[in-house]
């Protein structure tokens, strides 16, 4: 039950991020933050992060074309920290699973301390450890030619790109909702409450910064570490330590430090993780309050 609600979801706001992006180009972002104040940049910034539901495969070369667009530093990095915890596609997820009240509250806590980490780091001369990098291949998105003729003729292709992109992106999503929906249901069935609530409930005050910790190292989406996260909740779990957990997993993923050690040197980098660290023990103890059991 849980799969199949969610794969309607996931298309559905897809589709609808997918028309986003085909009349917001990434040519238009880079303009959009340019020649602007570092408060409003790093805003803009994190702002379009969370409506980009990109892995870092995509992230990664998005970033080196602000980098090197001139984009002030801190914006980047709150793009950066954004895009893979606050988009669209994560947000109607946990919205669906454990409510839109939480989801809001992770959205606002998320989202400030993107904002404020980004300009930390960007006060404290983090962008000089930045490498020279450029990106080959990678071409702008082609003109679609839309400014005249029918409403069909405008507005077509960018429905049809939509449409293409939702259903590129839940070919590679689906596989990891299934899992992550049968992980629920075997942790569900056969995992006493009781074992969840003495090791991760809220009890346990070093339950947070263990999830955290936990989460960075695993090689593991958000999509999959969502319905997971919902049964965990149902069986005892402390609220705190399942945002922690989502946090830490989807913010800074094996693959994506292995992607930014190319563009980042090492100082960076370990400062990237140790903000992802922050931000996913922050929110876990801010819900742990917030949302007492």
């Amino acid at each position: 039950m849980i799969a199949g609600e969610l794969v309607v979801l996931f298309v559905g706001v897809s589709f609808l991020v997918g028309l986003l992006q085909a009349y917001i180009p990434e040519e238009r972002i880079r303009r959009t933050l340019a020649g602007r104040g570092e408060g409003a940049s790093t805003v803009l910034g994190g702002f379009f992060g969370a409506l980009t539901p990109f892995c870092s495969c995509s992230t990664i070369p998005i970033l080196v074309g602000l980098l090197n667009a001139g984009i002030p530093f801190a914006a980047c990095m709150a793009f950066l920290l954004a895009s893979p915890l606050l988009n669209p596609v994560i947000l109607s997820l946990l919205a669906a699973l454990i409510g839109p009240v939480p989801t809001a509250m992770y959205a606002i806590i998320t989202f400030c301390a993107a904002l404020v980490l980004a300009t930390l780091l960007g006060r404290l001369g983090f962008a000089r450890y930045v490498k020279e990098v450029t990106v080959e291949g990678m071409a702008s998105a082609p003109a679609c030619g839309c400014e005249g003729g029918t409403f069909a003729e405008r507005h077509g292709p960018r429905f049809s790109a939509a449409l293409h992109f939702a259903v590129s992106l839940f070919r590679q999503v689906f596989p990891y909702l299934v899992l992550g929906a049968a992980i629920g249901a075997f942790i569900y069935g056969f995992v006493p409450a009781d074992l969840i609530i003495s090791v991760a409930g809220p009890d346990n005050p070093l339950a947070i910064p263990a999830a955290a910790l936990i989460g960075i190292p695993m090689y593991i989406r958000a999509e999959t570490i969502i319905p997971i996260s919902a049964v965990l909740l149902q069986k005892g779990m402390g609220a705190g330590a399942v945002m922690a957990l989502i946090i830490g997993g989807a913010g800074a993923s094996i693959p994506e430090i292995t992607l930014l050690s190319a563009i980042f040197e090492r100082r960076l980098v370990a400062a990237f993780v140790v903000t992802v660290l922050g931000i996913a023990v922050l929110a876990g103890f801010a819900f742990g309050v917030m949302l007492p059991a």
